[in-house]
């Protein structure tokens, strides 16, 4: 097996690994397709696959995983804890917003979701305030079938992120074999 992907990752059971994916992602055929799929060879093939899966959502997933997602610029309500802070991590460029792009974000928002019935969704990580606001200007001219293939792709870096983090965070955990001292 080898190392860049945990062995756990393709050989635990199937019902305890597919919550930890829908707290990635809370699109259920995108993490029963990526279940199925198993065991991946390595962690490139196991993101490569996640991102064609993702990608190839249809319309209803993708709303599906998005109700996962507070709108940028907005705290994390109703997120359980450990979401809430990935999701302040990921939008950590608005901590730094003024109140003018404040202000225009949340007025974005709202016209984002009057003219395309869903939340803007962007992969925010490393971006400034100033430049997700800039892309959000920019997608309001999308036309919707544009629009839902950038979310798609959108959704898939998210996903990446996400995923490509919990199998760092697997394979740095303690193993526990019985290596513990003895008391």
């Amino acid at each position: 097996m080898p190392q860049d992907i945990p062995a756990t990752f393709n050989e635990v059971p199937t019902q305890q690994l597919r919550p930890r994916l829908l707290a990635l992602t809370a699109a259920p055929q995108w993490a029963d397709d990526l279940l199925a799929r198993r065991p991946y060879p390595s962690s490139a093939a196991l993101l490569d696959t996640s991102d064609a899966l993702v990608r190839s959502l249809p319309e209803a997933q993708i709303d599906a995983a998005l109700a996962g997602h507070p709108r940028i610029g907005e705290r994390a309500a109703g997120l359980d804890p450990a979401a809430a802070a990935r999701s302040a991590g990921e939008q950590a460029g608005m901590a730094s917003a003024d109140e003018a792009v404040e202000r225009a974000m949340a007025e974005g928002n709202a016209e984002y979701e009057e003219r395309f019935g869903r939340i803007y969704l962007v992969a925010a990580a490393g971006r400034s305030a100033g430049e997700l606001l800039a892309l959000l200007r920019q997608r309001l001219g999308n036309d919707p079938e544009v629009e839902l293939d950038v979310v798609r792709r959108e959704l898939a870096a998210i996903t990446r992120q996400r995923l490509q983090a919990e199998l760092q965070a697997e394979l740095q955990a303690p193993s526990d074999d019985g290596d513990e001292e003895e008391r």
